[in-house]
């Protein structure tokens, strides 16, 4: 369900820039990061279904910093599911806290 309310708000994010400048949508470019609510191919698999426009989708690394040793980047992610998770500090195992990648946003509508 988590797919159809963040596809529509992509949609109603995109339809409000394209009134805005009196445009017509050519395509999109969707964001999703690593640590999104959503893997990219579920995402996907129901937008594609939804919106009109050609998109094209973006991967967003995760970006984290350690508490525990200080290590900033990537994180293991151990497990991603459907609104769920598992990632762990590469360097030491701890949890650590999430600076980026953990969203998925429109980051470009291309107009006609």
């Amino acid at each position: 369900m988590h797919e159809t309310i963040i596809g529509k708000q992509i949609l109603e994010a995109a339809e409000a820039e394209s009134k805005k400048a009196g445009k017509k949508i050519k395509g999109l470019v969707v964001e999703v990061g690593d640590l999104g609510h959503l893997p990219l191919e579920e995402l996907k698999e129901v937008f594609d279904k939804m919106s009109p426009y050609p998109t094209k989708y973006v991967r967003k690394k995760a970006l984290v910093k350690c508490e525990a040793c200080a290590f900033k980047g990537e994180p293991d992610i151990l497990q991603k599911a459907h609104d769920f998770n598992i990632y762990v500090c590469p360097k030491c195992g701890e949890v650590p806290n999430i600076i980026s990648g953990d969203q998925i946003i429109l980051k470009e509508v291309e107009l006609e």
